[in-house]
């Protein structure tokens, strides 16, 4: 997936007064979308809640699209022309419909609901993604994670998994990386990493152990869910900071709801980020922008993808400064 755009800030703080908080119970920051227009001609609406001003990163998650339901034959559904990526990995994750997969590695993957597709662009990868023509509607995200430095090179990959459903008291849970409630995804990444999928039943209250060494991001699909007290609406995001040991989910709604939970512990790394690539610096971006302009095999070829691949945007006139998170206060 391409990124068109830079960074808005969207923030609202949790239920509680820092003073009056409760012990025990974890700060949530709420991080609103602002919806953009996916790149290329056929531009598809995004909420897009990472990056922004107030947070960068949560571990290593970096970004987060969050798309549909799409009546594919109203909006076209997902045409994402071939396109580069560096210094990252890319999570597709769908909700309903079925996209079409194609990357420099040659590999050819359809993804369907409940299962994940894992791509690694370190020194340089291009990927299409395109829903399928039997695809009715197109409904889910997509999110990238920053490599560390030492290993933001490393060489073109692709994992395809379909975690097993975990059926809890009143919820049921898709572990797609990392660990979580008794199981464990066998997919590789480059820090420790939590990502899964939760759909709560109605009036349900979920309480998860997680690792302390984590911050999270509760991401609102369906439903309005209550992370440790505070109220999470359809499409916001909530920030737990590293420390807590528990989160508590609750459904507030009489129909299922439906979230996605990311994890990880701090990335301590200041990231450039801009349209595709994760570099550390300014000219980082140039140089990739450059060799993707030339076609140079830094990226590779799809071959055999209609109309062409997407051109790099102009950078601006500016030094693209690194970022990274605000201290937490």
């Amino acid at each position: 997936m391409s990124n068109p755009e830079g960074d808005v800030e969207a923030l609202r703080r949790g239920a509680f007064v820092e003073s009056d908080r409760p012990a025990g119970v974890p700060r949530v920051d709420v991080l609103s979308a602002r919806e953009v227009p996916l790149g290329g001609p056929r531009a598809m609406l995004v909420r897009r809640t990472l990056p922004q001003r107030a947070r960068t990163l949560i571990g290593a998650w970096c970004f987060a699209d969050h798309y549909g339901p799409h009546q594919v034959a109203e909006s076209g559904g997902m045409h994402m022309p071939p396109h580069p990526h560096t210094g990252l990995q890319t999570v597709t994750w769908l909700f309903s419909g079925e996209v079409e997969h194609r990357d420099t590695l040659g590999t050819h993957s359809l993804v369907r609901p409940g299962e994940l597709n894992l791509m690694t662009g370190g020194h340089g990868i291009a990927h299409s993604e395109v829903s399928t023509p039997d695809t009715r509607v197109i409904h889910g995200v997509q999110l990238w994670v920053a490599l560390p430095e030492e290993h933001r090179d490393t060489a073109r990959d692709f994992q395809h998994y379909v975690p097993e459903l975990v059926q809890l008291d009143g919820a049921r849970v898709r572990v797609f990386l990392g660990s979580l409630a008794g199981r464990t995804s066998p997919v590789r990444t480059f820090t420790p990493l939590l990502g899964a999928e939760i759909v709560l039943e109605p009036r349900a209250v979920l309480s998860l152990a997680v690792n302390t060494a984590f911050e999270h991001g509760l991401l609102v699909d369906g439903g309005d869910v209550r992370l440790t007290g505070t109220v999470l609406r359809p499409a916001e995001l909530g920030y737990v900071p590293h420390g807590a040991d528990t989160l508590t989910l609750v459904n507030e709604t009489d129909i299922p709801a439906r979230a996605v939970l990311l994890g990880g512990p701090p990335f301590g790394e200041e990231i450039v980020m801009w349209w595709n690539f994760i570099g550390r610096s300014h000219e980082d971006i140039v140089k990739a922008r450059e060799d993707w302009e030339a076609s140079s095999e830094r990226f590779g070829v799809i071959g055999d993808f209609p109309g062409g691949r997407l051109p790099a945007p102009a950078l601006p006139n500016a030094v693209i400064r690194p970022r990274r998170n605000p201290l937490i206060r």
